[in-house]
């Protein structure tokens, strides 16, 4: 009569897990053939296979061991970010609710309410991915720019030109000219990570490689700069999943 306390909680049909900042579900199956956890990627989506009788805590810490192998596989698509309303963007590393205003005019505007910082954006929903797009550009290359200029003054070089990308792995690049790429996604970080990305790259126009003598260009420019480029390593993946609109609206 107390057959039911050795009966198992049936494992879920689905669970989720975070990656990179976002959601992604993923399908649970319960194989008699199956001899150990699987973790798979078949066209229909994410899919761990557990053997018939198998514990589900002991499922979702084999799940959470492979939370990175599961990441680098997935399409970009699965782990897009996108700028619309009701998005939680991270506003120079801080949080922030996007929130629609109504109004079809105007221009973006920080702001906050008990449930904390608000990104508030005007226009129509076509039109809003842009506006803030538009205005993130805007914000990163004042701060770039900025950063850029007191990097080269200590260092005693000048910067030609800053200019904005997209890349989809690359944080900036620099030319012996004196032009500065920058990832546009860079003000999404904390202020320090973007002050170490923009000292990193102003030091190359002493050292055009990656040498002893290029990281002691950069650490005399920003002697705490392992603090940001740690930052980098934990989190760059996080700030990549964050998406432009696709075309001009």
């Amino acid at each position: 009569m107390f057959s039911f306390l050795r009966q198992r909680t049936p494992p879920p049909r689905t669970t989720q897990l975070t990656l990179d900042g976002v959601e992604v579900s993923i399908a649970v199956k319960v194989s008699k053939r199956a001899r150990s956890f699987r973790l798979s990627l078949p066209a229909a989506g994410p899919l761990l296979t557990l053997p018939d009788g198998a514990r589900w805590a002991d499922a979702e810490a084999f799940l959470h061991r492979h939370r990175h192998w599961l990441a680098a596989r997935l399409p970009r698509t699965a782990l897009a970010q996108r700028l619309e309303a009701g998005a939680r963007l991270p506003l120079r590393g801080v949080p922030h609710l996007v929130v629609a205003t109504g109004a079809l005019r105007g221009r973006v505007e920080t702001g906050g309410n008990d449930a904390g910082p608000i990104l508030h954006v005007p226009g129509d929903a076509a039109h809003q991915p842009r506006r803030l797009y538009d205005w993130l550009r805007s914000e990163a290359l004042a701060d770039l720019t900025r950063q850029s200029a007191f990097h080269a003054g200590r260092l005693g070089v000048e910067v030609k030109q800053v200019r904005l990308r997209s890349q989809s792995s690359r944080w900036g690049s620099c030319s012996s000219s004196g032009t500065i790429n920058y990832n546009w996604r860079l003000i999404l970080a904390p202020p320090h990570v973007l002050d170490y990305v923009a000292a990193h790259e102003v030091a190359h126009l002493v050292e055009m490689n990656h040498s002893p003598a290029f990281w002691a260009t950069v650490a005399r420019t920003l002697p705490d700069m392992d603090r940001g480029r740690a930052w980098l390593k934990a989190h760059g993946r996080e700030l990549m999943a964050w998406q432009a609109p696709a075309t001009r609206q």
